[in-house]
C-alpha cells in the first residue's frame, strides 16, 4: 500500500487515487531561457521516479510537466540576445530535452508551453473575476484578492500576519492589499509584439502563476491526484496555484503534494542568485549520466541533495560495484518476481513514500548475492528491480570501460594500445615498463585485470 507524503498535511498517506487504478499527476517544469542546472535536474529525475514506481504498480498514469516560456526573465534575455522569444525558448527547450535523456529521464505525456494556453488562463482569470476573486488594479495589472480566498497559506504553513510582515511580497501600485498577486499583466512600452496577447483587460501576458492552475485543470481536470514540484515552489507558486483553481472552479485543487528537498552546495542552496550553480551539461563533462541518476537517486526526494565531487564520485564507486556484479553473468529475462524476499523488500521501500535510499541498498544485497551465488536468476532480478529506477540498463563492460573520467570519455583505442604495449614487454620480460604502464593508467584511473590465459581486461576505477 503506497503511502506519500503530503505537503499540504505534513505527513504520509495512504494514497488513493480519485478514480481506482489511474494517476494524474502534475509538475512544475522549467522557465526556459538558459541551461538547466542541477536542481533542475533533480526535480526531472524525482518525479520520473515516481511516474516510473506508480506505472509498475499497476497504475495507468498520466503525466503532464509544463514549460514556461513567456516571463519577464525569458523577455529581458531575448532582448539582450537581439533574437526572438521564440527561437530563445525553442533553443533552450531542445537542451532540456538533451539533458533529459541523457539522465534517463522518460518524456512525460503530456508538456504544455505557456504560449499555447493562454486562452485557457484568460477563462480562468475572468472566472476569478466572476467569482469576485480577481480586480483590475490602478496599474491595469488584474490581481488576486489574497483576503477573499479562505485558508490562503494552509499549504506553506504561513499566516496572513506573517506575510503581511513583508516576507515574499511585491508592492505594486494600485493593489487593493500588498499581498495580493498579478494574475495578468498590462502590456508595458518596449516590450515585444511577440510578449502580448489581446485580453478583456488589455493587451498583455499572464503572471506567471495563472499558467500552471490553467494548463493543469486544461489536461488532468479542476481536480487531480498528485502535484508536484521543488521546495523551493512550495510559497508563493503552488500557494497560489490552490486559491486561483479553487476560486475559480469551487472545488478541492490536488489531493497530494510532493515537493523535493534542495540541492546545496557548501550548505546553501544551490541558484543563480547565489552563483554556486551547476548546470546539468557541465557536470556531465566529468560523470557519466547514470551516476548523476544514481546520486540523485541515492538520497531521499525530500532531503537535502548535497553536491559535491566527492559525493558524485562515491556515487560512481557504489554504481560501479552494481555493473561489476553482473559482469560474466548472463541474467534471467528481467522481469520482477514480486514474490522474491528482495523484490518484496524493495517494493516495501517504495511504497514508503519513495524511499529510494532503502530500495537502492536492496540492490546492493541481491549484487552480494549474485557475486557469492553467480545466479542467473538473482542477476535478472537485479537488474529488472534496478530498471524500475531507471538504472543498469547498459552492458555492464561497457559501462565500466566507457564511464568517463574527470576529463570526460576514456579514450578507449588508446588505453587499449597501452595495454597492447605492456603485454609486449611482459613477453619480452621488461617488467619494470610493464609495471610502469600499469601504474600509469592506474593514475588515470584505469584498473587492469589480468585473466587466466593471458588476457588483460581493464575497467574504470
Amino acid at each position: 500500500m503506497l503511502k506519500i507524503h503530503n505537503t499540504l498535511l505534513r505527513d504520509k498517506q495512504v494514497f488513493a487515487p480519485i478514480e481506482p487504478g489511474f494517476v494524474r499527476m502534475y509538475v512544475c517544469g522549467m522557465t526556459v531561457y538558459d541551461y538547466c542546472h542541477l536542481g533542475h535536474a533533480r526535480v526531472l529525475v524525482v518525479f520520473d521516479m515516481v511516474a516510473r514506481w506508480l506505472r509498475a504498480s499497476g497504475y495507468k498514469v498520466i503525466y503532464v510537466r509544463n514549460i514556461t516560456d513567456i516571463d519577464d526573465k525569458i523577455i529581458r534575455r531575448a532582448q539582450e540576445n537581439g533574437e526572438f522569444i521564440q527561437a530563445l525558448t525553442d533553443r533552450y527547450i531542445a537542451y532540456m530535452h538533451e539533458d533529459a535523456a541523457a539522465l534517463g529521464v522518460l518524456k512525460p505525456d503530456h508538456e504544455p508551453r505557456a504560449t499555447q494556453h493562454v486562452a485557457a488562463m484568460q477563462r480562468l482569470i475572468a472566472a476569478l473575476e466572476r467569482n469576485g476573486y480577481a480586480y483590475v488594479a490602478a496599474n491595469r495589472d488584474v490581481c488576486y484578492s489574497v483576503r477573499k480566498f479562505e485558508g490562503y497559506g494552509r499549504l506553506s504553513g504561513k499566516s496572513l500576519e506573517d506575510l503581511r510582515a513583508g516576507e515574499r511580497v511585491d508592492i505594486v501600485e494600485g493593489k487593493h492589499d500588498p499581498l495580493d498577486f498579478v494574475l495578468w499583466k498590462h502590456a508595458k512600452e518596449g516590450e515585444p509584439a511577440e510578449a502580448k496577447w489581446d485580453s478583456p483587460w488589455g493587451s498583455g501576458r499572464p503572471g506567471w502563476h495563472i499558467e500552471c492552475s490553467a494548463m493543469s485543470s486544461e489536461l488532468l481536470g479542476p481536480h487531480f491526484d498528485i502535484h508536484g514540484g521543488g521546495q523551493d515552489l512550495q510559497f508563493p507558486h503552488h500557494e497560489n496555484e490552490i486559491a486561483q483553481s479553487e476560486g475559480a472552479h469551487g472545488c478541492r485543487f490536488v489531493n497530494y503534494w510532493m515537493h523535493n528537498g534542495f540541492v546545496r552546495v557548501d550548505d546553501e542552496k544551490m541558484s543563480k542568485s547565489l552563483g554556486n550553480f551547476f548546470t546539468i551539461r557541465e557536470v556531465l563533462k566529468q560523470y557519466d549520466a547514470e551516476v548523476v541518476r544514481f546520486f540523485i537517486l541515492r538520497a531521499h526526494y525530500r532531503s537535502p541533495l548535497n553536491y559535491s565531487d566527492a559525493h558524485l564520485d562515491d556515487a560512481r564507486g557504489a554504481l560501479t560495484r552494481l555493473y561489476t556484479a553482473l559482469k560474466g553473468v548472463i541474467p534471467e529475462a528481467a522481469i520482477v518476481d514480486w514474490s522474491e524476499p528482495h523484490a518484496a523488500k524493495f517494493r516495501e521501500a517504495m511504497n514508503d513514500d519513495f524511499n529510494t535510499p532503502e530500495a537502492i541498498a536492496t540492490l546492493f544485497e541481491l549484487a552480494n548475492e549474485v557475486n557469492r551465488s553467480q545466479s542467473a536468476r538473482a542477476a535478472g532480478q537485479l537488474k529488472a528491480l534496478a530498471a524500475v529506477l531507471g538504472l543498469l540498463d547498459r552492458d555492464p563492460v561497457a559501462f565500466l570501460q566507457g564511464a568517463p573520467a574527470a576529463g570526460g570519455q576514456p579514450d578507449v583505442a588508446a588505453i587499449e594500445a597501452r595495454i597492447a604495449a605492456r603485454v609486449a614487454a611482459k613477453m619480452a620480460k621488461n617488467y619494470a615498463e610493464a609495471d610502469r604502464i600499469r601504474t600509469e593508467l592506474l593514475d588515470e584511473g584505469i584498473v587492469l585485470e589480468d585473466k587466466p590465459g593471458g588476457a588483460t581486461e581493464w575497467r574504470r576505477a
